[in-house]
């Protein structure tokens, strides 16, 4: 089921990430955008690298993510993949 959020490029489908927030129309979850920022990319540079968004539904992602921040790092923390799955070295040091 879709349900809208008080942000115009934000969804939730039940059928999509269990409701985990999107972008309107992929399956592309918020807190994708807020890691990429958060290593150091530009909003502006994000849909260079995701090229199925646009500038306006990057910036409503950050913005849903400033008004949601516990909620989108609680995701970002569930979906981490551990240090010793990246880099098996990582679990010998």
């Amino acid at each position: 089921m879709l349900q809208s959020t008080e942000h115009c490029h934000i969804v939730r489908n039940d059928e999509i990430l269990s409701g985990e927030p999107i972008i309107k129309g992929t399956r592309t979850p918020v807190r994708a955008i807020v890691e990429m920022w958060r290593i150091g990319v530009s909003p502006e540079e994000i849909p260079h690298r995701l090229p199925h968004l646009t500038l306006a539904q990057v910036f409503d992602a950050l913005s849903y993510y400033l008004d949601c921040q516990a909620e989108i790092n609680k995701y970002i923390e569930l979906n981490r993949i551990p240090d010793e799955l990246i880099d098996p070295r990582v679990k010998d040091q």
